[in-house]
């Protein structure tokens, strides 16, 4: 069963799939689980009341989905708010992560029992033609309004890139783009940024691209990243080196400097051989990611949690062929990490390691 509302261009249901809307002043989610009488719900929000009343459940098993990463919280600055959930996820039974550095070590140091299954595609690998990286086109996808996704770096940084490429041309797709209209308008930009507005199918702008800038403060598991990469475009992003799809046809830059953005952008599009073998690289690293192998994960888990798995035996059924990241290499990203907190919010500038992977900011 579901439990959601209907949403405008969600993905269709089957006909016999009971929907109960909550949340809307009539249904609460316990009054729903009683009645219902639910085997398993799949838990993906952050309320500490609900989730502390989650865990005393007997009859309904729970399955946490983390979808925000541990620096998520850091940025919001919600140090306490973060502190209470990975409490919470320690008396849980079934965690989902969406973040290699959080299922492989920090969860582990934190007594959390977790397991890691990526996020589903949004397109068929195979059934994708990629871009063939001839156009000096620019992309970026995500909700502009949300100050987490800094669009803003990126307009800044076209300034520089027509300079060096008078023929670059950025397309935004995004459905909020207010504040971005601004900022094109002052840097009189409008002949070189589009905003697009919502695509449903952004197929025709992927196409035609050869370059993805993505400045999002903090991500777990990315969809666009995941598309663009599919579409053997190459990417620049800003410190996001923790995620599953960090690596393959992608430049990581450890500054929010739109200048440095700027440059590695140019780099790219001035050198075919160089965006071709990273348009390549993104293409590949995206052909494990199938939507048949992460659906039979889920079968699988909701088979094991409904017959009682216990905790030791649902663990190792995602561990034994999965590749894990080294200690060695948790520490370089969490040092990477480490070292732009302390530029991006300088209250914290004093944070050590220690407190980071303890989550001990405060």
């Amino acid at each position: 069963m579901k439990i959601s509302s209907i949403l405008e261009g969600e993905y269709s249901m089957p006909n016999n799939t009971k929907r109960i809307s909550l949340y809307n002043g009539k249904k609460k989610l316990f009054e729903v689980l009683e009645k219902e009488r639910l085997d398993i719900i799949i838990y993906n929000f952050y309320n500490i009341k609900e989730m502390e009343e989650l865990n005393k459940l007997n009859s309904t098993k729970v399955i946490y989905f983390d979808h925000s990463s541990y620096f998520f919280w850091i940025y919001r600055h919600i140090y306490s708010f973060y502190n209470s959930i990975y409490n919470v996820y320690k008396n849980g039974k079934y965690i989902i992560s969406l973040v290699p550095l959080e299922n492989d070590f920090l969860f582990k140091k934190w007594g959390i029992k977790s397991v890691l299954i990526d996020n589903i595609p949004s397109y068929d690998y195979n059934l994708i033609k990629p871009s063939n990286l001839s156009h000096k086109n620019i992309i970026m996808i995500g909700r502009g309004k949300d100050p987490f996704k800094r669009f803003n770096l990126g307009i800044m940084a076209m300034k520089k890139i027509i300079k060096e490429i008078p023929e670059s041309r950025m397309n935004i797709i995004s459905s909020s783009y207010k504040n971005l209209r601004k900022i094109i308008k002052n840097l009189n930009l409008e002949n070189h940024v589009k905003i697009t507005g919502f695509q449903i199918n952004p197929d025709k702008y992927l196409k035609n691209s050869s370059l993805h800038i993505f400045t999002s403060l903090s991500e777990a598991y990315p969809m666009v990243l995941g598309e663009v990469k599919i579409f053997g475009i190459p990417s620049i992003l800003c410190g996001l080196d923790y995620i599953a799809l960090s690596h393959g046809g992608t430049v990581i830059i450890y500054d929010d400097n739109p200048d440095i953005i700027a440059k590695e952008s140019i780099k790219i599009l001035k050198n075919d051989s160089y965006r071709k073998k990273l348009g390549k690289e993104a293409r590949i690293s995206m052909k494990k990611y199938k939507n048949k192998y992460i659906i039979k994960k889920w079968i699988k888990l909701l088979l094991a949690v409904y017959n009682g798995i216990n905790e030791s035996s649902y663990i190792n059924l995602f561990t034994e062929h999965n590749k894990r990241i080294t200690q060695k290499e948790a520490y370089i990203i969490l040092n990477n990490q480490l070292n732009l907190i302390k530029k991006r919010i300088p209250k914290l500038s004093k944070l050590t390691l220690e407190k980071l992977e303890s989550y001990s900011l405060v």
